[in-house]
């Protein structure tokens, strides 16, 4: 197994999402505030992050021959690259105690494999455990944004064109949407979800919570608490108030005198009747 029987002391983030959800962003985002603070952090993708992955990669994405790759192909690739990564590169950090944020990890052979391309889920299971071994993410983000919102974005992109897992149509991207929503239902103590149309700043905030609360055991309202405790003011005396001051310490010292004043002792009866006769 890639992390034999130790604990590991570091800490796997994975950020998944459909194309242009923003994942790379908010990820980049992450790793600069956590390495303000002085952790330890690998940002790494799939597929790549290795140089092998990297070479898998491009056969998935950039192939001549791409659209030909039937579906269980596909799957086993991104499982290949995905095992190299995780051996080389990731189980290596976790022990050492680093925080890894990876942008896709086995979740997305679950939804873009087996919900978008209908292959059946126990296999594309076992093969993704195959890969990972006991490797799995402490906290899974999902970025979600509406199919339209997705598309549109691919089309802004000003750097290359789509690839080959860009081209897919709205039917495809709407089964990846609700994949991921399926998945984050079924396993609430890891899967956050984040809305993705809000501004970058927004969804960094709301992220970072969930890692304070989920990963870093902080509660989510002891922050704002901090913020909001001041320290008492001591008040000050008005003049009416000091005036009245010492004629109160009078009357409460005149009032433990009496209370102090020892009572007079009673005659016993006998002599209360020789006092009579006489």
């Amino acid at each position: 197994m890639p992390l034999s029987d130790q604990t590991p002391a570091g800490v796997l983030i994975s950020f998944e999402g459909s194309e242009g959800s923003g994942k790379t962003t908010q990820i980049a985002r992450l790793a600069k505030r956590l390495q303000a603070m002085g952790r330890d952090v690998i940002s790494t993708r799939e597929p790549g992050g290795s140089e092998i992955g990297e070479q898998i990669r491009n056969i998935i994405v950039h192939n001549s021959k791409g659209d030909e790759m039937c579906a269980e192909t596909e799957l086993l690739l991104f499982a290949a690259a995905r095992a190299q990564l995780v051996r080389e590169a990731i189980a290596p950090a976790l022990l050492r105690g680093a925080i890894v944020l990876s942008d896709r990890f086995l979740d997305s052979s679950t939804v873009y494999q087996g919900i978008g391309r209908n292959l059946a889920m126990g296999p594309v299971n076992q093969i993704n455990r195959f890969a990972v071994g006991n490797v799995m993410p402490h906290l899974t983000i999902v970025i979600d944004v509406p199919t339209s919102v997705s598309l549109e974005r691919i089309r802004q992109r000003a750097s290359d064109l789509p690839d080959r897992m860009e081209r897919e149509n709205i039917d495809f991207y709407e089964k990846v949407r609700s994949g991921y929503l399926l998945l984050a239902k079924g396993m609430p103590e890891r899967f956050v979800v984040i809305d993705g149309t809000q501004s970058e700043d927004a969804i960094e905030k709301q992220i970072w919570a969930a890692i304070e609360v989920r990963l870093f055991k902080k509660s989510a309202s002891s922050s704002a608490k901090k913020k909001l405790a001041k320290p008492a003011k001591k008040k000050t005396p008005t003049r009416a108030a000091a005036k009245k001051a010492p004629a109160r310490a009078t009357k409460n010292a005149t009032k433990k005198t009496v209370a102090r004043k020892p009572a007079a002792k009673s005659s016993p009866p006998a002599a209360r009747k020789s006092a009579r006769r006489r």
